[in-house]
């Protein structure tokens, strides 16, 4: 399955769920809540999905607000190491469960995110 796939099946609507499902669950997380200032949580929700969309085939609405992604470059200020990579897979695991994505675009969003989770690994 390819990016464009995954957004045809699952559409804006479906991403937007998916995102939303994961923010719920950050305020209350003992690892990842402290990073994300309360004041911000909506902003960094609408990023995520507007970055998802974007990266998925959807409209490049990302790329137009915010340029390039430059994701290491963005997420240096945060110390990202294996624990909260870790802990950002668990919440968005649980995320992708809620939200009964179809398992061929839950498959890929998984494989992908855990790549891409991990590369954004900064700290030890």
């Amino acid at each position: 399955m390819q990016e464009i796939d995954v957004y045809n099946l699952v559409g804006e609507s479906g991403i937007a769920k998916l995102v939303a499902a994961f923010y719920r669950r950050v305020p209350q997380d003992d690892i990842l809540g402290p990073m994300y200032p309360p004041d911000d949580l909506a902003n960094a929700e609408q990023r995520l999905r507007d970055f998802m969309i974007y990266r998925l085939g959807g409209p490049p609405r990302y790329l137009e607000e915010r340029g390039h992604p430059r994701l290491r470059a963005r997420h240096a200020p945060f110390k990202i190491n294996q624990a909260a990579r870790d802990r950002w897979m668990k919440l968005m695991s649980e995320a992708m469960t809620e939200t009964r994505l179809p398992a061929e675009a839950e498959q890929f969003l998984r494989t992908f995110l855990d790549g891409m989770s991990t590369f954004l690994i900064n700290h030890q």
